[in-house]
């Protein structure tokens, strides 16, 4: 019928009976406006707002229903949909709502769409996956709707959460960080809304929540799929009302903050599964930036590479270094599991191993990254073109587990040398001998801020 009513119009419609084959066709053209229903046989319309907006951001939404769910109408509208219609509406209302898009996206037409004018924080990347990120961040800098940050471990999910708080009209108040993986079980709540004197065992003062900490400014909830179950009925209501009530307080108290929120699990898989209230993911996702993993996007590998290494360089205080192409040939081939997170991890050892030189070459990547590209050579492109001999991979193999024990150690016996001896097994000289072989040392492990006399402020040399 919708269909029919299109081509009544004078336009052209495609249709499809799934969500994945109403994404498939898009996909595959251009389309003006998207009519998406939100019950379909294999999943719910309202979830792929975020993606049809990003990956379509010249087409508009409307997303049309046979039930009228206030809390579904709310995220399909704070995410960007142009409307949200019964099934039971006439059809005078679907041609007016449909020719009012059709209308505002001929009129957008014209316009040359502009670079966003945010301030990125140092974040860099010019892949079009990181485009659309930018391109969100924009839109969620533009207005004070609740952002849901996902993505893996490692993608720059707080960076992102920075960059929103930095850009948006709440810049000149708090950014409030909620790790919700350790938040105490049996505290949560005091730790979120606060508690009063005498509220419970061990409550000698009053305490001020995180969520009156945050007024004025934005509450980021780091891994907010940890909430615990409980905590998340009270946390909506919160999201809700704007209103709390500390632990033993007896009056409610008012908070205006924004929520940003992230995650690395599945939300929506949580929620069927029953450990993530819906109602409670509506209200945190009205605007989504899903960060890409690196792996999906290497052509930023080389710009993200030189920045973060003039940044270490500087911080290290010495001139910044090269990178030789096979050095970046090299990472560019890795896999990158940890992300940018583990690239600047990288980086900083490889800068540590070429303190003294000018340049830096695949000698000074970590073991792991080096056998990785030989062996991802050898299986995908026949025989490496090189590898390096036996016996420096054993030495290096050898000399990292080495240096993993002893760090553990020190952090285990916190400068005892006895103990240490003890646990090693070795001897006096020969504890002192590795420490000295490893750059490491007893005395300064236990005053790790003690610095020598004579170092340079200039030339000091990083951490091994």
């Amino acid at each position: 019928m919708l269909a029919e009513i299109v081509t009544d119009m004078g336009h052209e419609a495609s249709r499809a009976f799934t969500l994945g084959a109403g994404l498939k066709e898009a996909s595959a053209g251009r389309f003006a406006v998207v009519l998406l229903d939100v019950n379909l046989p294999d999943g719910n319309g309202l979830t792929k707002i975020p993606a049809l907006r990003d990956a379509y951001p010249a087409a508009e939404v409307i997303i049309i229903t046979a039930y009228g769910d206030r809390s579904g109408a709310e995220l399909a509208l704070d995410s960007g949909a142009w409307d949200y219609i019964q099934k039971t509406a006439s059809i005078s209302e679907m041609k007016l709502s449909l020719t009012r898009a059709i209308q505002y996206v001929e009129a957008n037409q014209v316009k040359k769409p502009e670079p966003p004018d945010i301030d990125l924080g140092g974040m860099v990347g010019r892949s079009g996956k990181l485009s659309v990120c930018f391109g969100r961040l924009a839109q969620a800098a533009r207005s004070d709707a609740n952002v849901l940050l996902t993505g893996e471990t490692g993608t720059g999910k707080e960076l992102f959460a920075r960059a929103v708080h930095r850009n948006s009209s709440r810049s000149g108040g708090p950014f409030i960080t909620v790790d919700c993986a350790s938040l105490a079980p049996t505290l949560v709540e005091s730790q979120l809304f606060g508690h009063e004197k005498g509220a419970f065992t061990g409550a000698d003062r009053k305490t001020v929540g995180m969520i009156a900490q945050a007024d004025g400014g934005i509450l980021f909830l780091d891994e907010v799929g940890e909430l615990p179950l409980p905590v998340q009925k009270s946390f909506l209501r919160v999201l809700q009302e704007r209103h709390f009530r500390p632990v033993g307080g007896h009056e409610e108290l008012q908070s205006d903050f924004r929520t940003v929120a992230a995650t690395n699990r599945d939300l929506d898989a949580m929620a069927r599964a029953g450990t993530f209230r819906s109602d409670l993911l509506y209200r945190l996702r009205a605007l989504t930036i899903e960060l890409p993993p690196l792996r999906e996007h290497p052509e930023d590998i080389p710009e993200l590479a030189l920045y973060y290494t003039a940044k270490i360089c500087n911080r290290y205080g010495i001139d910044i270094k090269g990178i030789a192409p096979e050095f970046l040939e090299l990472i560019a081939a890795y896999p990158w599991p940890g992300n940018v997170r583990e690239l600047i991890n990288v980086l900083e050892s490889a800068v540590a191993a070429a303190f003294d030189e000018q340049t830096l070459y695949p000698k000074h990547l970590p073991t792991n990254v080096r056998l990785d590209f030989t062996a991802g050579s050898a299986g995908e492109k026949g025989p490496p073109r090189s590898l390096p001999p036996l016996k420096e991979v054993r030495e290096a193999a050898v000399r990292e587990a080495e240096h993993r024990y002893l760090v553990n150690l020190l952090a285990l016996v916190k400068g005892d040398a006895g103990e240490g001896c003890r646990i090693s097994g070795l001897s006096r000289p020969q504890l002192c001998a590795q420490m000295r072989k490893h750059s490491l040392s007893l005395k300064e492990t236990r005053h790790p801020a003690a610095a020598s006399p004579g170092a340079s402020d200039r030339r000091r040399r990083p951490p091994q």
